[in-house]
C-alpha cells in the first residue's frame, strides 16, 4: 500500500556536492589560512563538455518509451551530465574540467518495482548496462558507467534512476518496521515518519541528498550510529529486481534459516540486483536531546575514554573524536574554520531519549570522560557540530574553487591496532604529497571491538590535483592493508577500491563473489566494473 509520497528532490550541481545555489565562497578567516598555508589559485569550473553520442539500438529506446512513457526516458545532454558521476574530488575534478565521457546513454525514471524489472529484463535482452542511481553522492566511482560499458563491449549504458520510487509503502506501528521506497532521499523518509512520530535516526554527511537504496546498497554508517546503528544492522527485508527476477528478503526479526542472504544486497552496490524497496526498523521519536562537547589531553587518552564508553554499555546517540590536528582547525565546526580552536582533543557527545533517560547516560558518560583528564566545554561545541555537520562538503567545493587538493577517506580497525593504522596512513599520504600536507583524523563511528577512522587531507593542488590525489589514495590503500585496517568502513568499494578488495576478503571471498555476480548478472549489465575484482 502506498501510504504518502515527497515531492521530486533538487538536482545536484555536477561539478559541485550540492544543487548551484549553495555555493559558498570561503569565509574571511578560512581564506586567510589558506592562502598561508597552500597559497590561492583560483580555479573555476570549466563548461562541461556534450556526452558521447547515444549509440543504443533505437528497438531499446522505442521498447523503453513504451514502457516508462516518454516523459520518463531522457536523452537530453543536461540531464545525462547530472549522471555522469558521483561526488569524490576526482569526479569533481573531471566534471571542473569539463569531462562527461561516463554519462549514461539515456536516463530512465521507472515508477515502481515493476517497472525496474521490466527495464532489467529489457536490458539483458540487449545486454544494456544498468547502473542505479539514487542521489549521485557516492565517492568511490559506483555511479560511473559509461565509459565502462563501452569498453566492456556492452550495447550502452541506462542510469536507472529510482528518484520515483518514492513513497513510504507500508509502516507497522506495533513491530516498528517501516517499509521505504529505494528513491527517498534522507530528509524526506525522515519526514513522511515523523508523522507519525518516528525516526530512522540515520544521518550520514551525504543526508541531505543520498537515497535509502543507497544507504543499502553502500552499507552506509550514519553520525548517530552509536545510538541508532549502522543502516545494514537497521535492515530487516529487502525487495530488489534481478536479471535472474525479483528477490524479496526477510521475513522476520531474526532467522536460523541458513546464512542471511540479505547481506547478498546489502552492501552490493548495484551489482547483484537493483534495491527497491527497503523494510527498516524505526524508533519512536525522542522527546529529549542534549549536545555537548569535552576536551581530552590527546588522542590516545580520548580513543581510550570512548573505548571504555562502547566496552561499557554507555554509548550515547553520537560520539565522535577529532584529533587534534582537527581540534586545531576546528573543523569539527566548518563555519569556524581559520579560528583558534583549543588545544588537546575535541569530543563531541549527543544522548537522545526520553528526559530521564538523557539524564542519566549524560551524568554516566560525563563520569567516564572525566575520569580519563575530560574538561567538560558545555554545549556549545556539540550544539556548532550538529549545526554544521552536513556542511563539510561545501566547504571542499570552495577549497577546490581557490586551487587547493582536498578530500577524504576512512577505514576502520580494531582497538588495539587503533594507533598504528592512524600513523601508517597519516605517513602515506604526507609522503605521497609531500610538504605543506596537512592530515587530519576523526573517530565517528565506535563498537565494543574498534573504531572507524575518517582522514581529511589537504595539500598544495600542484598541476594535475586528480593524479596527486591518485597516487596518495593508492599510498594509503596500501598501509590500510600492511596495518590490518578495512579499505571502507562505510563508503564501500565501487571501483576505487577493487584493486584491494583481495587482501581483505581472500581468493575464496574473490571467488564467492564472482560466483553470485554470475548466478545473479550472468550477461553483466549490471553496474559493470564495480566490487567484484
Amino acid at each position: 500500500m502506498d501510504v504518502s509520497r515527497t515531492a521530486p528532490p533538487t538536482e545536484m550541481d555536477p561539478q559541485r556536492w550540492g544543487p548551484t545555489d549553495c555555493a559558498e565562497p570561503l569565509a574571511p578567516a578560512a581564506r586567510g589560512l589558506v592562502e598561508l598555508a597552500f597559497g590561492l589559485a583560483e580555479t573555476p569550473p570549466a563548461p562541461l563538455g556534450t556526452p558521447p553520442a547515444d549509440g543504443l539500438p533505437a528497438a531499446v529506446r522505442t521498447a523503453l518509451v513504451d514502457l516508462l512513457g516518454p516523459a520518463h526516458v531522457d536523452d537530453g545532454d543536461a540531464l545525462r551530465r547530472l549522471r555522469t558521476a558521483g561526488k569524490s574530488t576526482p569526479d569533481l575534478l573531471r566534471a571542473r574540467a569539463g569531462d562527461v565521457a561516463d554519462a549514461p546513454d539515456l536516463v530512465v525514471r521507472p515508477a515502481d518495482h515493476d517497472q525496474v524489472q521490466a527495464v532489467l529484463d529489457l536490458a539483458v535482452a540487449h545486454r544494456v548496462a544498468v547502473v542505479p542511481f539514487g542521489g549521485g553522492t557516492g565517492v568511490v566511482g559506483g555511479v560511473a558507467g559509461g565509459r565502462t560499458a563501452r569498453e566492456a563491449g556492452l550495447a550502452g549504458a541506462l542510469s536507472l534512476d529510482l528518484v520515483r520510487l518514492d513513497s513510504l509503502l507500508a509502516l507497522d506501528e506495533v513491530s516498528l518496521t517501516a517499509t521505504l521506497g529505494a528513491g527517498l532521499r534522507g530528509p524526506a523518509a525522515e519526514a513522511l515518519l515523523a508523522e507519525h512520530g518516528l525516526v530512522l535516526g540515520h544521518y550520514p554527511q551525504s543526508f541531505e541528498h543520498a537515497s535509502i537504496g543507497g544507504f543499502a546498497a553502500t552499507r552506509s554508517s550514519g553520525q548517530a550510529s552509536a545510538g541508532y546503528g549502522r543502516f545494514d544492522a537497521m535492515v530487516v527485508g529487502l525487495r530488489a529486481a534481478t536479471p535472474r527476477g525479483q528477490w524479496r528478503l526477510g521475513v522476520a526479526p531474526a532467522s536460523a534459516a541458513g546464512p542471511d542472504l540479505r547481506q547478498v544486497l546489502l552492501g552490493s552496490e548495484g551489482a547483484f540486483g537493483v534495491v527497491t524497496e527497503v523494510t527498516v526498523r524505526v524508533r519512536r521519536a525522542p522527546s529529549s536531546a542534549r549536545f555537548g562537547g569535552w576536551r581530552l589531553p590527546d588522542f590516545a587518552a580520548a580513543t581510550t575514554a570512548v573505548r571504555t564508553l562502547a566496552q561499557e554499555g554507555l554509548l550515547p546517540t553520537v560520539l565522535r573524536i577529532s584529533d587534534e590536528t582537527e581540534t586545531a582547525l576546528n573543523l569539527a565546526d566548518p563555519s569556524a574554520v581559520g579560528e583558534a580552536a583549543s588545544a588537546g582533543c575535541l569530543v563531541v557527545v549527543d544522548v537522545e531519549g526520553s528526559a530521564r533517560h538523557v539524564a542519566r547516560r549524560w551524568e554516566e558518560v560525563a563520569e567516564v570522560l572525566a575520569a580519563h583528564g575530560g574538561t567538560d566545554l558545555g554545549a556549545g561545541p556539540g550544539e556548532a557540530w550538529r549545526d554544521g555537520r552536513f556542511h563539510g562538503p561545501y566547504l571542499r567545493d570552495a577549497l577546490l574553487d581557490v586551487g587547493v587538493l582536498v578530500e577524504t577517506l576512512e577505514t576502520a580497525t580494531f582497538w588495539s591496532g587503533v594507533d598504528g593504522l592512524k600513523a601508517a596512513v597519516t605517513d602515506a599520504v604526507s609522503a605521497s604529497l609531500g610538504d605543506g600536507t596537512l592530515v587530519l583524523c576523526h573517530v565517528s563511528h565506535v563498537y565494543e571491538t574498534g573504531c572507524s577512522l575518517y582522514f581529511t587531507v589537504a595539500a598544495p593542488g600542484g598541476q594535475d590535483r586528480a593524479a596527486r590525489w591518485g597516487a596518495a589514495k593508492a599510498a594509503a590503500c596500501e598501509a590500510i592493508v600492511a596495518a590490518g585496517g578495512t579499505i571502507t568502513h562505510h563508503h564501500a568499494v565501487g571501483r576505487d577500491h577493487r584493486p584491494w578488495l583481495h587482501h581483505e576478503v581472500g581468493d575464496v571471498g574473490v571467488g564467492v563473489l564472482r560466483a553470485l555476480k554470475a548466478e545473479l548478472d550472468p550477461t553483466g549489465v549490471l553496474n559493470p566494473g564495480v566490487l567484484v575484482p
